[in-house]
C-alpha cells in the first residue's frame, strides 16, 4: 500500500526525493497524533452530549426569511453553543459575517464614549487596528476612536510572556474592556494556551474585578478539551470559516458568554429592543449544525498538518513557531522563510495542492485593512474560509508564511508536501 501511495502522490507532481523526505516526518509523528485524536474524541463527545440535551432535531435545520421570527434552529444552534462553551448565552449568526466583524460588534456593544479599550497582549490582527482607530493617519470612518474609546497596549516580554507589572500600571478608572488574542496572528509570538488566559484574566480581574475581558478565540477552538470562557473569560468570539464551521458553513460568526453581555452584542447586531429575537437563516441551519458536528475531527486534521509543517521546514532550517516540539494552542503554523520570493513559492505550492482553482498562481496584493501587500493561498470551497488549506502572509521582513487548515489530515499533508515541492522546483533548497 505504501508504494501505491507513493505512486500516487509522484502522479501528482511530487518527485521522489522530496516524498520521500516528508514521509519519514509523517511516519515518526503517529505517537503524536494519537494524543491529538484523543482530545477531538473528548470534544466530539461533548458536542454531541450538546446536541442531544437542546434536542436537536430535522426541524432545526428549517429555513427561515424575513424578520426571522421563531427560528426554532437558530434558537437551538445557540442553545447549543452555549452548552459547549459552557456560558451563559450565544449569538451565531449568518449576519457575523467573518471575524473581524464579530469581534467589532461586540467591541461597538460593550465599550462607550470615554471608555478604554486594553490589549494586555501586544498589538492585535491587522484588519482590527482600523477598527480600534490606531492606523495613524489612514483610519476609516467608524472606528472606536472617533467615538471617543480610548486605546492601550501592553506588549508581552521578548520571551513571550506577559508583563504584569506593566497592565497593572496599565489599567485606570477608564478601563472597559480587555481583549485577547489568544492566536498570534501576523506576528511570530507564542499562541496562548487557555490555561495561560485563564491566569492572565484571573490577575486582571484581582486588579479590577468588573473590567470585562474578552477573548479573541480564532484559529483556537478544539485545540484543547477546553475554551476560554472555562477560565474566566467574560466573552469568546470567533468566525464560523474557521474551526467551529468545520469547512461546511458557508458564513458566519458567534460570541459566547454572560447573558447580558450577548443581549447587548444582539442589540448591536440588529437593533436596540429587538436583539436576539430577529434574523433570518435563509437556510444554512443545517451547515451549521453539521459544520459544528464535525469541527472536532476537523480541527485535528488541520493540527496535525500544521504540526508536519512545523516537522518539515524546521527539519530544513527555518524557524517555526511554535517549534516542532512545542504544545499547541491554534492551527496556525509560521515559518519564517526569510525572503519574498521563498514566500510566493510556498503560498504557490498550497495553492496548487488545493481542490479549487489549482491551476491559478497567487500574487501579493494590497488587500484592504492590511498596511503591506499580503499573498493569499486558498483553493477553498467557502472563498477565505481558514479551516480549508490555505497559507497567507505579509510581503514584509522577516518573510514568514502562515500555514493553517485542511478539512483532513490527508489534504494537509499533501499540501504541505507541495509546497516543498515549489520551493525546490525554484531553486529555494537545494538539498534534502
Amino acid at each position: 500500500m505504501s508504494n501505491l501511495l507513493k505512486e500516487q502522490y509522484m502522479s501528482a507532481g511530487i518527485t521522489e526525493e522530496v516524498y520521500d523526505f516528508c514521509d519519514r516526518i509523517a511516519d515518526g509523528l503517529k505517537e503524536r497524533f494519537e494524543k491529538i485524536d484523543e482530545v477531538a474524541q473528548i470534544n466530539q463527545i461533548k458536542v454531541l452530549c450538546a446536541m442531544q440535551k437542546e434536542r436537536v432535531s430535522a426541524g432545526c435545520f428549517e429555513s427561515s426569511t424575513g424578520y426571522g421570527y421563531d427560528d426554532l434552529g437558530r434558537e437551538t444552534l445557540e442553545a447549543v453553543y452555549a452548552d459547549v462553551f459552557h456560558a451563559e448565552s450565544a449569538l451565531v449568526r449568518p449576519q457575523l459575517t467573518c471575524g473581524t466583524h464579530a469581534l467589532t460588534t461586540a467591541l461597538s456593544a460593550i465599550l462607550r464614549p470615554g471608555d478604554e479599550l486594553l490589549t494586555p497582549v501586544g498589538k492585535p490582527y491587522d484588519t482590527l487596528e482600523g477598527v480600534i482607530g490606531i492606523k495613524g493617519d489612514d483610519n476609516p470612518p467608524g472606528s472606536l476612536k472617533e467615538f471617543g474609546i480610548s486605546y492601550r497596549q501592553v506588549d508581552l516580554l521578548e520571551d513571550g510572556s506577559f508583563d504584569f507589572d506593566a497592565i497593572k500600571e496599565a489599567i485606570n478608572d477608564k478601563t472597559k474592556l480587555v481583549t485577547i488574542q489568544r492566536s498570534k496572528g501576523y506576528a511570530t509570538r507564542p499562541t496562548l494556551s487557555v490555561k495561560r488566559i485563564g491566569e492572565l484574566i484571573s490577575f486582571i480581574k484581582s486588579i479590577k474585578p468588573e473590567v470585562i475581558c474578552m477573548v479573541d478565540n480564532c484559529y483556537g477552538e478544539f485545540v484543547e478539551t477546553i475554551e476560554p470562557t472555562d477560565v474566566g473569560a467574560d466573552m469568546c468570539v470567533g468566525s464560523l470559516i474557521k474551526n467551529p464551521g468545520g469547512g461546511l458553513a458557508p458564513i458566519g460568526g458567534y460570541i459566547v458568554g454572560k447573558k447580558e453581555l450577548i443581549d447587548l452584542c444582539a442589540y448591536r447586531l440588529t437593533a436596540p429592543g429587538l436583539g436576539k429575537e430577529v434574523g433570518a437563516t435563509l437556510g444554512v441551519n443545517r451547515a451549521f449544525f453539521q459544520g459544528f458536528f464535525l469541527a472536532p475531527t476537523v480541527t485535528a486534521g488541520a493540527l496535525k498538518g500544521a504540526i508536519f509543517a512545523a516537522n518539515v521546514y524546521e527539519k530544513l532550517g527555518y524557524k517555526v513557531v511554535p517549534d516542532s516540539t512545542e504544545s499547541r494552542h491554534d492551527i496556525i503554523q509560521a515559518v519564517t522563510l526569510g525572503s519574498p520570493e521563498a514566500v510566493i513559492a510556498f503560498c504557490k505550492g498550497i495553492q496548487a495542492g488545493s481542490p479549487v482553482d489549482s491551476h491559478v498562481a497567487p500574487e501579493p496584493y494590497a488587500m484592504p485593512g492590511y498596511h503591506s501587500d499580503v499573498i493569499m493561498a486558498a483553493g477553498a470551497f467557502i472563498q477565505g474560509s481558514s479551516i480549508e488549506l490555505s497559507a497567507d502572509g505579509p510581503i514584509e521582513p522577516p518573510f514568514a508564511a502562515y500555514f493553517q487548515g485542511g478539512l483532513t489530515w490527508y489534504h494537509a499533508r499533501f499540501g504541505i508536501t507541495m509546497s516543498l515541492q515549489y520551493m525546490k522546483n525554484e531553486g529555494l533548497i537545494s538539498q534534502l
